[in-house]
């Protein structure tokens, strides 16, 4: 029996020996992966859907072409006509019409901001500004173009009269969160003569960091930054009532909930530096969160004008 006794650790020691370090190594894989986080769009999947195939579709890198584009599918009411205005602008986002009626054109997922030009009858797309980081965001104001990048807002003055030889954009305010997830930036100038964007939560749901989940208004010289608004999980746009000079904005829902619930949502602030729209707690105004709205009532929070359906994908 002694010699039993000590014959087991020796041949453990001696056979066993890779068996434990591949042991050990997919003990340490496993520790490893569930120490990281899924990426954000899946942040919030319940476990029964785990092995779900459904991910956000990448946008195209390049433009559809004109005679691609399936016009004839698409109905608009009697007395109005749908045609092509110009074509071979990749990834336009956002719209902004110049005094002397030139369009530009934004994009998130290209580096370029575009304008669009009548020249001898037809139309012609120019860059008027390259390098830039999503730069989805823009805005004109007294012929000064805005653009909100991921991480900073510029400015190009007198736009329109250099468009052949634009100069290169003015940093205004840097610093801004660098976040990819719903990083993107609408912007806009308030009757008050102030610059309006959003920072957008880091996540589909999460507890955000303090800087996110705001709309910020700022100087038009990039000072005197304070907060407009809390509680928004990602905004798609914003605009001014023409009257009530109330600012609007559009805002996705989180993901995974199902396919019905929670809606988009289009909301109003009506007491700046106030406004709580709800995020993470509360969705679409009568909808606590299942695991962030523990304790919370959707009363607490200000309610949306009108609700929009749900969209899917709401993350891209």
């Amino acid at each position: 029996m002694q010699n039993l006794r000590f014959s087991i650790p020796k041949l453990a020691a001696g056979i066993g020996l890779g068996g434990l370090l591949a042991t050990t190594a997919a003990f340490q894989l496993q520790a490893q992966q569930a120490a990281e986080p899924p990426p954000p769009w899946k942040q919030g999947q319940s476990p029964s859907i785990a092995d779900s195939k459904l991910a956000p579709v990448a946008p195209p890198p390049l433009p559809t072409p004109a005679d691609k584009l399936p016009l004839d599918k698409l109905k608009v009411k009697a007395g109005f006509k749908l045609e092509v205005y110009a074509a071979g602008v990749p990834n336009a986002r956002t719209l902004r019409l110049g005094d002397k009626g030139t369009v530009f054109v934004s994009s998130r997922i290209q580096d370029k901001v575009h304008a669009i030009v009548e020249k001898n009858g037809k139309r012609e797309v120019k860059v008027i500004a390259s390098g830039l980081h999503r730069p989805n965001g823009i805005a004109l104001h007294k012929g000064t173009l805005y653009i909100a990048e991921l991480y900073q807002i510029s400015k190009i003055e007198k736009i329109e009269d250099n468009l052949d030889n634009p100069p290169k954009p003015t940093v205004i305010l840097g610093d801004l969160p660098k976040d990819e997830p719903h990083g993107w930036k609408y912007l806009t100038v308030g009757p008050d003569e102030k610059l309006y964007f959003q920072v957008g939560v880091p996540c589909n749901i999460c507890q955000p960091p303090d800087r996110h989940g705001r709309i910020y208004r700022v100087g038009l010289d990039g000072k005197g930054l304070e907060v407009y608004a809390y509680g928004i999980r990602q905004i798609v746009g914003m605009d001014w009532h023409p009257t009530l000079k109330q600012l609007y904005f559009s805002e996705n829902a989180r993901d995974w909930l199902s396919e019905d619930i929670p809606e988009d949502k289009l909301n109003r602030v009506t007491q700046p530096g106030k406004d709580n729209f709800g995020y993470p707690y509360c969705h679409q105004g009568n909808f606590t969160d299942p695991e962030f709205g523990w304790g919370r009532k959707c009363s607490e929070f200000t309610k949306p004008v009108t609700l929009l359906g749900p969209t899917l994908p709401r993350s891209v």
